[in-house]
């Protein structure tokens, strides 16, 4: 089985070499801009979007424009890779099935530029804790705290909180194997509990937002005050791109500390098909019709978006994947209201938040676990129908087919 792997660490060029980084950082950025915007006036002309050969071609003569002379100081790959990604996110857009929004325009405050170099192999080399790269960068230290393995097809060069860091694609051949274990669980994702098992493991949730979150707030507080775009604004601003780094790096360490272990541990996981964009949108309404309970609603977004079930799912399907398991999502509607042992559906059944007690049959657990056993029950009924699981997402058998349980 072939995969793509990233290897992510921390750089450390130096004075000259972040100059340059910035430089060719800012030379990308106005290129997605300047493509945006070409983009957006193509489209709204009633044309289709040009292919990605054509905005190449463009490339070409937007640097022979004396007002964007200094493009030719760029590295010709890092602009026609950000044209790439350009393309790709109107692809993304335009296709129904995954409902992304628009690309929008980038800014220079955000201080989130990125460049990628292609075909490593001929241009870049790696030796233990620095790496070689085109457009005057030369050798670059970065730190290595573990080996890269595969083959390397291209590295990203980011900058986020003020720091630099260098993130490898590699390809590697993982040979194809059965899952060590056999077992099967359900997930129940929560605020309260970030994952619940049905055999009653708890993983109580990190909240790394909410713990940050009065320090954010006085931080915002001191930046209102400020003259903006002064000395101290863009320090005080500074600060707080760092803390927010800092917040979803503990969320994302986390959680793969998290999904690591369930991974390990069990050959088929069976979870809520959530989605979490609707269920975090916001309720404040229009200026004719506002909405009901905003504070309230506006509270459970930021605890439900703070949880990352997003990234609890998208991390447990390639984990899963890696190791020959798989990912089985069922339809999330009544899972905890329904009793575990009698299959009884009423809203009474949940008292509170964490207990559960059927009014038919008088069974009591957690409520949590009792949701959990209820998703495992409903993988077993859909793998008992057929059927087949795909990138994390049961499909339906077709007649006349065999039943199946694959991944991708």
């Amino acid at each position: 089985m072939q995969i793509l792997k990233a290897y992510k660490f921390r750089l450390e060029p130096t004075e000259q070499q972040a100059q340059r980084l910035r430089q060719l950082g800012g030379c990308a950025r106005y290129v997605w801009n300047f493509g945006l915007a070409e983009t957006k006036r193509i489209l709204d002309s009633g044309d289709k979007l040009p292919p990605y050969f054509d905005l190449s071609r463009m490339l070409t003569s937007w640097k022979n424009d004396p007002k964007m002379a200094f493009l030719s100081e760029a590295y010709t790959d890092n602009l026609q890779q950000k044209l790439k990604d350009l393309h790709g996110a109107w692809m993304r857009c335009f296709d129904k099935k995954l409902a992304a929004k628009a690309p929008v325009f980038k800014k220079k405050s955000d201080n989130r530029d990125s460049i990628r170099f292609v075909n490593f192999d001929k241009y870049c080399r790696l030796k233990k804790g620095r790496v070689k790269l085109p457009a005057g960068l030369t050798w670059v230290k970065f730190r290595q705290s573990r080996p890269v393995e595969g083959k390397i097809k291209n590295a990203t060069v980011s900058q986020a909180a003020g720091h630099w860091y260098i993130s490898f694609q590699v390809e590697q051949e993982l040979p194809e194997s059965a899952h060590p274990s056999g077992s099967m669980v359900g997930l129940d994702a929560g605020i309260a509990k970030l994952a619940t098992l049905s055999d009653g493991t708890v993983f109580e949730p990190v909240n790394s937002f909410k713990t940050n979150q009065v320090k954010l707030a006085r931080l915002q507080r001191q930046l209102s005050k400020k003259v903006k775009f002064s000395s101290n604004w863009k320090k005080q601003k500074a600060k707080i791109q760092r803390l927010h780094s800092h917040i979803a790096n503990t969320r994302r360490d986390y959680l793969h500390k998290v999904t690591t272990t369930i991974s390990k541990n069990h050959a088929m996981i069976v979870i809520e098909d959530l989605k979490v964009a609707s269920m975090s949108k916001s309720a404040a309404g229009t200026t004719s019709q506002p909405g009901r309970n905003v504070q309230a609603k506006s509270g459970l977004n930021r605890s439900i978006l703070d949880q990352g079930w997003f990234e609890l799912r998208r991390q447990l399907e390639y984990k899963q994947t890696w190791r020959g398991g798989h990912v089985l999502a069922i339809n999330p509607a009544y899972t905890s209201q329904t009793c575990a042992c009698c299959g009884h559906t009423e809203k009474a059944n949940r008292l509170t938040q964490s207990q559960f007690k059927c009014v038919a049959c008088g069974y009591e657990a957690n409520a949590d676990v009792n949701g959990a056993r209820n998703i495992l029950a409903a993988g077993h009924a859909v793998l008992a129908c057929g059927g087949v699981v795909q990138s994390g997402h049961p499909m339906k058998q077709e007649p006349g087919t065999a039943r199946a349980v694959t991944a991708q």
